[in-house]
């Protein structure tokens, strides 16, 4: 456990007893000769003092009869007070809670290890309570990597927050990348309340929770059980759990048994019925159309209402996000003939499909690759660098609507 009081450092500075409808003149005067540090206002109150504020000045003035600072200004100073100017003691305190990621590391880590060039704050806000240093490639199932602790706090489970969405976690269970949180807001800016999204490797939700924020409903999956367990959580966290339907298999089998046509139970269509019965809502008694489901929003939206379309998900789908770089691109062949065509309604789903491409490639390369794996040719497919992830290796979204020969025709 850290000791933060370790971190704190005193200042002993000199700062003016000023009247408070003259300080904004006073700190035009004294322009340079006040503190200025990061978050800290030279400006501030005085406890007693209800007519006058402290103006703080900087720890380059050292004396109390301000020698440091030129006559001409004292002088206009005392000529907009019209008398002596008040000089008394003032401490600033810098706490733990001030200071840099860079500079807590620097005071904590051994003598002669190198400060990382790059890092991430697992939590959003500056108490930091567990460092950790990433160790070795990725190379298990789940994707995860694995971490050493440095200093601190031996566990691993915390909280984070992206765009009103709050995230519970165990970093040394589940992938999470703080830095993906644009993309994230980028691509769920693309649906509109009432669709329905397909996450093929939903982790623990960073696209699946702020697109069901929206008013979309979700079908969510992924391999790491861990992973499915704090998808639930968050869905529950943030108050859209109604409109998630989370399952943990292989992606393959996730889509073959989502465009699988069936009315009995125990396929997803049914769990996902079963989670929103009770919000289904008659055209008499609401004036929504018989074709749609209504689900409540969360509690600070108490009156606004979600309407959902009934659809199947072999009937219809608007979106289907397929986040894993690394290996996306060959789960495309999940939807080769897999999808009825005298079952759907409306356009085909839009593919967002995660990929890295390295400087050797290009994105002719990576088309080439997918339609090889979907076994069609891809129709005005669209390229979204997300970030670079090396010197030679960015990180992109190939967007593209899912080719109609891929359809099953009818017999």
């Amino acid at each position: 456990m850290l000791d933060e009081s370790k971190f704190e450092v005193n200042l002993k500075l000199w700062a003016l007893r000023i009247p408070r409808e003259l300080c904004r003149n006073a700190t035009r005067i004294l322009n340079g000769y006040m503190l200025n540090m990061p978050r800290v206002k030279p400006v501030t109150e005085e406890p007693g003092y209800e007519k006058t504020r402290l103006v703080i000045l900087s720890e380059t003035v050292k004396s109390a009869d301000l020698s440091e600072i030129p006559d001409e200004k004292l002088n206009q100073l005392k000529k907009l007070i019209s008398e002596e100017v008040e000089v008394v003691p003032h401490s600033v305190t810098l706490g733990y809670s001030y200071w840099s990621a860079d500079h807590i590391l620097k005071q904590i880590l051994p003598d002669g290890v190198d400060i990382p060039s790059s890092f991430e704050t697992i939590k959003n806000y500056p108490r930091i309570k567990t460092i950790v240093n990433k160790v070795g490639t990725i190379s298990n199932e789940f994707r995860v990597p694995r971490f050493e602790v440095l200093a601190g706090e031996n566990g691993m489970e915390t909280e984070v927050k992206q765009y009103g969405a709050r995230f519970k976690l165990d970093y040394s269970l589940v992938y999470w990348n703080s830095r993906l949180e644009h993309e994230h807001m980028r691509l769920t800016s693309l649906f509109k309340p009432g669709e329905t999204v397909c996450d093929m490797f939903a982790g623990i939700g960073p696209f699946a929770i702020p697109a069901a924020q929206k008013g979309c409903f979700v079908y969510a999956n992924d391999l790491n059980p861990d992973s499915v367990r704090y998808l639930k959580i968050n869905g529950e966290f943030n108050k859209v759990d109604e409109l998630i339907c989370v399952h943990n298999m292989d992606a393959r089998k996730f889509i073959s048994q989502l465009m699988k046509v069936s009315d009995g139970e125990g396929n997803l269509q049914s769990v996902a019925d079963d989670k929103a019965k009770e919000a289904v809502v008659s055209q008499e008694e609401n004036g929504v159309g018989k074709d749609c489901k209504t689900v409540e929003g969360n509690a600070k939206k108490r009156l606004k209402q979600t309407v959902l379309p009934i659809a199947k998900p072999w009937e219809h789908i608007d979106h289907v996000i397929m986040n894993l770089p690394a290996s996306a691109l060959q789960f495309l062949d999940a939807f080769s003939k897999v999808i009825q065509k005298k079952y759907w309604k409306g356009p085909l789903p839009l593919i967002h499909c995660y990929c890295f491409i390295r400087a050797s490639e290009t994105t002719e390369s990576i088309i080439a690759e997918a339609e090889s794996a979907l076994k069609f040719h891809i129709e005005d497919p669209v390229f979204h660098k997300v970030r670079d992830v090396a010197p030679n290796k960015a990180m992109f979204c190939l967007s593209f609507r899912l080719p109609e020969a891929c359809l099953i025709e009818e017999d």
